[in-house]
């Protein structure tokens, strides 16, 4: 692994300091807020060592209640709700200040062989191998975002279209993105679900803004998450090359939604995600 991967692992392996309770920290990025994709990782985390390991998770639906504080740990709390013969459903908490900052419910089912099957094709798209890197991708804006952009990263994000900053040229609300974990992991698939959703809150909410020609470092926008739910298909490694086929259907009240399919490379769908984000944006300000 990387340094930057290894540190995405260190920070997915929460400190268990009583019986479903456990602790996670933030990496020292010098951000506003805890990024989502972190917290709802850590609190995949927390839920799956509570649960049988025979048994991996299938969806999760989760919302983000306050933004979260970087500088100070973050308490996840598991409820266990249910365990059946086949699923298990776990409920997490994650507290700072005393305070609920995020909720997640996680099932988790046995492997079972079912009678039925089918998929939605993945679509066209290039080889992430002709796409360029996010440091290739941004080296024209690379003084204005600063240390942003040449700090180490554990992801390796490749669009399928490019993607700036400061985006000025409105756009049909659909986009691709490759994207893995920049190095080997371990054999563990609760690990690998983790990544992925750390991952899959890195570009969603692009999607929503692109025909409305907003700029991220517009300081009259501010974009967050809401709510994120995913489904879990099929086997994958987050380490291998993932196609994230992203659309959002609808933006209003100050709202927009976005929902993703993410393929392996051999064309298997893997992945769901829907997501619902905040967009305001201040014309008078």
């Amino acid at each position: 692994m990387t340094a930057p991967l290894e540190d995405l692992v260190a920070l997915l392996d929460l400190e268990a300091i009583e019986v479903n309770i456990f602790r996670g920290v933030s990496p020292d990025e010098k951000r506003q807020r805890v990024f989502g994709g972190q917290v709802a990782g850590q609190a995949l985390v927390a839920a799956g060592r509570t649960v049988e390991p025979d048994r991996l998770v299938h969806s999760l639906h989760a919302y983000f209640l306050r933004p979260g504080d970087p500088t100070v740990p973050i308490l996840y709390e598991v409820d266990r709700i249910r365990d059946g013969r086949s699923f298990t459903t776990r409920r997490v908490v994650a507290i700072q200040h005393g305070r609920a900052i995020f909720n997640l419910s996680a099932s988790f089912h046995i492997q079972e062989h079912g009678a039925f099957d089918h998929q939605l094709p993945m679509p066209d798209a290039p080889d992430p191998e002709s796409l360029p890197t996010f440091t290739e991708r941004m080296a024209p804006i690379a003084e204005q975002l600063g240390e942003f952009y040449s700090q180490p990263r554990p992801i390796d994000t490749r669009y399928a279209v490019g993607w700036e900053l400061s985006n000025t040229t409105p756009r049909e609300p659909k986009q691709q993105v490759w994207f893995r974990a920049d190095g080997r992991l371990p054999d563990d698939p609760l690990l690998h679900a983790c990544v992925v959703a750390y991952a899959s809150d890195m570009s969603l909410l692009d999607s929503v803004i692109l025909p409305h020609s907003v700029k991220w470092d517009d300081p009259r926008f501010s974009g967050a998450s809401l709510d994120h739910a995913m489904w879990f298909h099929r086997p994958f490694r987050a380490d291998e090359w993932l196609l994230y086929d992203q659309e959002s259907p609808s933006a209003s009240a100050a709202r927009g939604i976005g929902r993703g399919e993410i393929y392996r490379r051999d064309g298997v769908l893997a992945v769901s995600v829907v997501q619902e984000g905040l967009i305001r944006y201040d014309r008078a300000g």
